[in-house]
C-alpha cells in the first residue's frame, strides 16, 4: 500500500508519499480500507518531531479515518467485512490501509457520507470526553470555546447548543465568528482585538464560564482562571501558546475551581473504547437526527499531505480539512 511517511521530521515538505507494507490486523483489530483521514495539530507536531506516535502504533500520521473493514482479525466479534466505519486511531489515518481496535470503531451515522465520516472520530471523542465526561456541563451553563471555528470548536459549539448550554467563542475575524455564530453560537469574542475576559464578564452580568475548553495553554493560562465562574472547570487539551504557564492558586481557590488537562492519543485502549461507546451513545443520535454535523472545510488528495498541512498552519480554514486517500 502506499501512505504519507516522515523520513525527516521538518516542515510540511517532508511528509513523503510513498509505498510501504501493508498493516496486519492483530488481535482485536481490523483492517480498514481507508476512503478519508482527517488533519489534526498533533498531526503537524508528529512531522516537526515533538510528538512521537505511542509504543506499538503506526508510524504514519493520522488520528482518525473513514473506510470499510477488509478484514476481521482474531478475538473481534459484531463488525465484518464491508462494514462501513469511522474510527479513532493512534497512528496510520494518512494511509490506503490502518489496522484498528476494534473498540475504537464507529458505525458511520445515519444520513452522514462515508467520506465525511472521517471529520467525527477524533473532534467527538476530544469535546465529549472533556466537556461532558470530565467537565461535566450542564444545561443552562456557559461553555467558553477558544478556537470556535476549528475541528474542535465547531463540534464544541454543535454539542454544548444540543444539551441546551450558552455557547461562548472566539475565533480571529468576522468570517470565523459568524460561521461560529450559524452553529449557534451565542457570544463572539475576535480574539484579535478583543479582550475574553472582559467579554464575557460583561456577556455573562460578571458570572464567567462555567467550563472552558482550551487549545492555547500557557498563554491563555490566568486570563482562562479569571474568566472562570465560582465553581468553573478548566480543560486544557492544546499547548498552542507554550507548555508553562504561571497559575494563581488563590484565585482558583476563591472560585472552587479545577483544572484538567487530558489528551487521547496515549491513553490505553480501554479508556480509548469507554470514550468511544459514550460518543455513540450520546453523539451518534444527534448526528443521525441532523442536530450535529461534520464541518469540513475542504478535501484534498492524501497524496498532497503536505499542502493540507501548510493550510492547517495557515489557521485559514473552518472545520475540518480531510484527506481522501486514491481509491475514494
Amino acid at each position: 500500500m502506499y501512505a504519507i511517511t516522515i523520513p525527516e521530521p521538518g516542515g510540511p515538505e517532508a511528509l513523503v508519499w510513498a509505498e510501504v507494507p501493508d498493516p496486519v490486523p492483530g488481535e482485536g483489530e481490523v483492517l480498514v480500507e481507508v476512503v478519508s483521514s482527517a488533519v489534526n495539530r498533533a498531526d503537524v507536531l508528529q512531522r516537526q518531531g515533538f510528538y512521537n506516535p505511542p509504543p506499538g502504533a503506526s508510524p504514519y500520521p493520522g488520528l482518525e479515518c473513514s473506510g470499510r473493514i477488509t478484514e476481521v482479525g482474531p478475538g473481534v466479534t459484531g463488525w465484518a467485512v464491508g462494514d462501513e466505519v469511522c474510527g479513532l486511531l493512534a497512528g496510520g489515518g494518512y494511509a490506503e490501509k490502518v489496522a484498528v481496535p476494534a473498540g475504537q470503531l464507529l458505525p458511520v451515522p445515519d444520513g452522514v457520507d462515508l467520506s465525511q465520516a472521517a471529520a467525527l472520530p477524533e473532534v467527538a471523542a476530544t469535546v465529549w470526553s472533556n466537556v461532558f465526561m470530565v467537565a461535566h456541563l450542564r444545561p443552562g451553563e456557559t461553555l467558553l470555546v477558544h478556537g470556535g471555528s476549528s475541528g474542535i470548536g465547531t463540534m464544541a459549539i454543535q454539542l454544548a447548543k444540543a444539551v441546551g448550554a450558552r455557547v461562548a467563542v472566539t475565533a480571529g475575524g468576522p468570517e470565523k465568528l459568524a460561521r461560529c455564530q450559524e452553529l449557534g453560537a451565542d457570544i463572539l469574542i475576535d480574539y484579535r482585538e478583543q479582550d475574553f475576559v472582559e467579554e464575557l464578564r460583561q456577556a455573562t452580568d460578571g458570572a464567567g464560564a462555567d467550563v472552558i475548553l482550551d487549545i492555547v495553554g500557557a498563554k491563555y493560562l490566568d486570563r482562562n482562571v479569571r474568566a472562570l465562574a465560582v465553581n468553573g472547570r478548566l480543560a486544557i487539551i492544546g499547548l498552542q501558546g507554550g507548555a508553562k504557564g504561571e497559575l494563581n492558586l488563590s484565585a482558583l481557590l476563591s472560585k472552587r475551581a479545577a483544572v484538567t488537562a487530558t489528551s487521547l492519543r496515549a491513553r490505553p485502549l480501554s479508556e480509548k473504547a469507554a470514550i468511544i461507546a459514550a460518543v455513540r451513545e450520546h453523539v451518534w443520535p444527534l448526528l443521525a437526527d441532523g442536530v450535529v454535523k461534520p464541518i469540513v472545510d475542504r478535501v484534498m488528495p492524501m497524496s498532497e499531505a503536505s499542502e493540507a498541512h501548510r493550510l492547517m498552519e495557515s489557521s485559514s480554514h473552518i472545520g475540518k480539512i480531510l484527506l481522501a486517500a486514491p481509491k475514494a
